[in-house]
């Protein structure tokens, strides 16, 4: 059984899934999606409850955030990372943060102050650890609005700071770094068959995030530039080359981060190659 995050990660998540090998399909107001894998049944449920629903055994296995696993305080198996969100690869971050012009500066100028956040116990937790007493507030959402009318300060989550700069909101201290975990129940991970099945989902989710920024480059290489060639290409491991029936010529293939083809096809060209091809990738297995 497994837990899927329902919301901002929801349709990143099924793209994930189907660039591993998993087809997951649902209707607009079914939370029990059709899966392509008989051992594998899920449920859509929000990220904040995931790791509880792991805890207490309903769910084997779930996606969420590493956040929700600390302010639950669920005692999971933490199998593997996955850094993916709705717009990017990138994790995110849980931040206090008050208006620009305030004059608190430190965690401990909020002595007696307000705080909201929607991670309460987090909050709590890192208040009492810097020996700060402070009221701690839920917030339902929309969070920047609040300060600093209704409160003196707000914990909130961000992934760039873009939307704390946009609402004249600085930075005070960083709380806790998170990102996507899959996680699994301690009894379901003892059992040799499901934890099997479990480790090779890891195995596969982790191979279409790792390939996401990477493709695949073939091209034909005269043997007198090939050492040229191969000094500028990089690689996971040492660039594949393969012999042609031409005894003149070589086939090159590497696997490389999208980002820099644009730059290493021109001086492959230079350097004397042909038949260049860029190909994409669905998943790198380490």
């Amino acid at each position: 059984m497994f837990g899927l995050p329902k919301g901002s990660l929801e349709e990143a998540t099924i793209r994930l899934f189907a660039k591993a090998g998993w087809k997951i399909q649902k209707s607009s107001r079914s939370y029990k999606p059709s899966i392509d894998d008989r051992e594998v049944e899920g449920r859509f449920v929000r990220s904040q409850e995931i790791s509880r629903y792991v805890d207490h055994g309903f769910f084997d296995v779930g996606l969420c955030g590493y956040d929700w696993v600390v302010e639950n305080g669920s005692d999971v198996v933490e199998v593997c990372d996955l850094v993916y969100s709705r717009a990017s690869n990138r994790p995110s971050y849980w931040v206090l943060a008050v208006p620009e012009d305030s004059p608190i500066q430190t965690v401990q100028d909020l002595q007696g102050k307000r705080i909201a956040t929607e991670v309460v116990n987090l909050t709590r937790k890192f208040l009492e650890d810097k020996g700060v007493e402070a009221e701690v507030e839920f917030s339902w959402g929309a969070t920047e609005v609040k300060v600093p009318d209704m409160v003196d300060a707000i914990v909130d989550l961000t992934e760039t700071g873009n939307s704390l700069i946009a609402n004249k909101l600085r930075i005070v201290e960083t709380l806790l770094k998170t990102n996507t975990k899959l996680i699994a129940n301690k009894q379901a991970w003892a059992n040799p068959v499901k934890r099997q099945k479990i480790e090779n989902i890891a195995m596969m989710l982790e191979a279409a995030l790792e390939a996401s920024d990477k493709v695949g480059l073939k091209l034909n290489a005269p043997k007198s530039s090939l050492g040229g060639i191969l000094e500028i290409l990089p690689s996971l491991r040492n660039p594949t080359v393969n012999r042609l029936t031409d005894d003149g010529w070589s086939a090159v293939e590497v696997i490389l981060c999208e980002s820099d083809v644009r730059d290493i096809i021109p001086q492959l060209k230079e350097r004397g190659a042909e038949g260049i091809i860029e190909y994409p990738l669905n998943k790198v297995v380490y």
